[in-house]
């Protein structure tokens, strides 16, 4: 038995450009998941340029587990973006609930409070909008050509 199955890219009937934007999404995630996980702040100090305060352990093992999520996440990612593009439109989707749920959260609720937002926080307004358009993308069915 294959770790991986039988490719199913020839099942996918939505645009290119979708599966392409998934795979830029992957290294897009797989690459701060690296840094949440493998820098020893997490990012949280150098990037974010949070506070601490008394709770710089809890904050750094939060980066760390967000990171550790993100890097299994973003490899999914990359193989249906490249190899399984039959799940294009399902990946964007859950991607584009993550993000969501994210740009509101740091806009608007629990991660609101203060002035300074990481770039994480710009990252997942802009996804939101590029992702609905790829996403839309994807859903669409290419017209097959009738021959006379």
């Amino acid at each position: 038995m294959a770790l991986l199955p039988a490719s199913s890219n020839d099942q996918y009937e939505g645009a290119a450009a979708s599966a392409w934007f998934l795979v830029l999404a992957s290294v897009l995630t797989i690459v701060p998941g690296c840094i949440h996980y493998f820098l020893p702040d997490g990012g949280a100090g150098v990037i974010a340029h949070l506070d601490f305060g008394d709770r710089a352990n809890t904050i750094i093992a939060i980066f760390a587990w967000y990171g550790a999520m993100q890097i299994p996440f973003g490899i999914a990612q990359l193989l249906v973006g490249l190899r399984y593009r039959a799940l294009v439109p399902l990946f964007l989707l859950l991607m584009l609930i993550q993000q969501a749920l994210s740009a509101y959260s740091a806009w608007f609720g629990k991660g609101s409070h203060g002035d300074h937002h990481p770039p994480e926080h710009y990252g997942s307004v802009v996804f939101v909008g590029l992702g609905l358009v790829f996403l839309a993308l994807s859903l669409r069915r290419k017209h097959s050509k009738v021959q006379a």
